[in-house]
């Protein structure tokens, strides 16, 4: 036998070992990465139960967002055309907010406050004459359990005290919104590249463009709020003033108010204004009721789509079930911050999945309007 095949047989039985030690490392490695990916599942596991314990925390973020959204656009137009720093334009724009409510305090101040008075008071008596007018039709009883069933017999002032924490518990929310609002204004661009960078690398000119898209259609939105609101509390004052309801003022200010909140702000602002219309008589309930649906007809098919041509709209659909996932998720901030909240999470499944995931042609709301 040859030198070269006594080498050939001395090598062949090592190959089994060396197999085998493959299969080892295999198995090893197979082992590590079920353990990393378990891992993995885990820790998102984990973070999904904290950000659902602190969902709470999250809706008040997303309200300082919106306050700073907001201070960020009055800012905006005064450091470009005056030619200022950021922080300096933004001082400003706060004194002018400050200084259109100091305005509208001194003006309507004295008369709001005496109209809301008088909306107090007249209120329980308007909701028992309105009991004694169901009472011969034998409707006031079904009423006032239905009521009780919603939680709020006469009910409302027997939990005076649980109204008195809640109110100021959402005082203090309205605080926490309003200065963390104030500071993401003041540095936007640090919390924005803090954000971002969170992202993975070759993810992130996609995120960057994202938020940048998010902001716009927000400040669009806004704007289209704020001019329905402005007119739905001008209309409103002047018809409940013409009806001869009393408070039509203050009236007026809460529908405007309510106006933020889609179908359902618009329904809870004509409740008090119909009881003390019916106070008067039922012919004024009926002018009340008929007024609060034509401002809402014009409101719905004459402002908004004039509104909405600089503006984001939404899919009434669309906005009616984040109403009601809003309330179910975060309460009763939920369902004010619904609509904005929504904006955002509209834009981002436009840009992120349809656009990016599925590859499928669709604009965006800024581009719709050629923003």
């Amino acid at each position: 036998m040859s030198v070269e095949e006594r080498r050939t047989d001395a090598i062949v039985p090592a190959e089994p070992a060396a197999s085998e030690a493959g299969r080892d490392r295999g198995r090893d490695g197979g082992h590590r990465r079920f353990i990393e990916r378990l891992l993995i599942a885990l820790s998102i596991i984990v973070v999904a139960l904290l950000l659902w314990r602190l969902r709470g925390l999250l809706i008040l973020l997303f309200g300082a967002v919106l306050v700073a959204v907001v201070l960020g656009t009055i800012a905006r137009p005064i450091a470009d055309r005056l030619r200022l720093p950021h922080i300096l334009a933004l001082l400003i724009a706060l004194a002018l907010v400050l200084a259109l409510f100091g305005t509208a305090v001194w003006l309507f101040g004295t008369e709001v406050i005496g109209q809301a008075s008088a909306l107090r008071e007249a209120i329980p008596a308007a909701w028992q004459d309105l009991q004694d007018r169901l009472e011969p039709l034998g409707l006031a009883e079904p009423l006032r359990q239905w009521v009780q069933s919603l939680g709020s017999s006469d009910g409302v002032l027997s939990r005076v005290g649980g109204i008195v924490v809640s109110i100021g518990g959402g005082l203090a929310d309205l605080l926490l919104v309003l200065v963390g609002g104030v500071y993401l204004a003041a540095q936007p661009k640090l919390y924005r590249t803090g954000v971002i960078k969170l992202v993975p690398e070759r993810g992130r000119p996609l995120a960057a463009q994202t938020f940048d898209d998010s902001g716009r259609a927000l400040r669009l939105w806004l704007l289209g709020r704020l001019v329905s609101m402005t007119l739905v509390g001008i209309l409103t004052w002047i018809g409940l003033w013409l009806i001869g309801v009393p408070a039509a003022l203050a009236l007026g200010l809460l529908s405007a108010i309510l106006e933020f909140v889609p179908f359902l702000g618009p329904i809870i602002a004509s409740v008090p204004a119909i009881l003390l219309a019916l106070a008067l008589s039922p012919e004024a309930a009926l002018w009340t009721a008929g007024l609060y649906l034509l401002v809402q007809q014009i409101e719905g098919n004459l402002i908004e789509p004039m509104v909405q041509q600089r503006a984001v709209s939404l899919p009434p659909a669309l906005l009616i079930f984040a109403l009601v996932s809003g309330g179910l998720l975060f309460g009763m901030a939920g369902i004010l911050l619904a609509a904005p909240l929504t904006v955002v999470a509209f834009v981002m499944v436009k840009r992120l999945y349809v656009r990016e995931a599925l590859g499928t042609h669709t604009k965006l709301p800024t581009e719709e309007h050629g923003d």
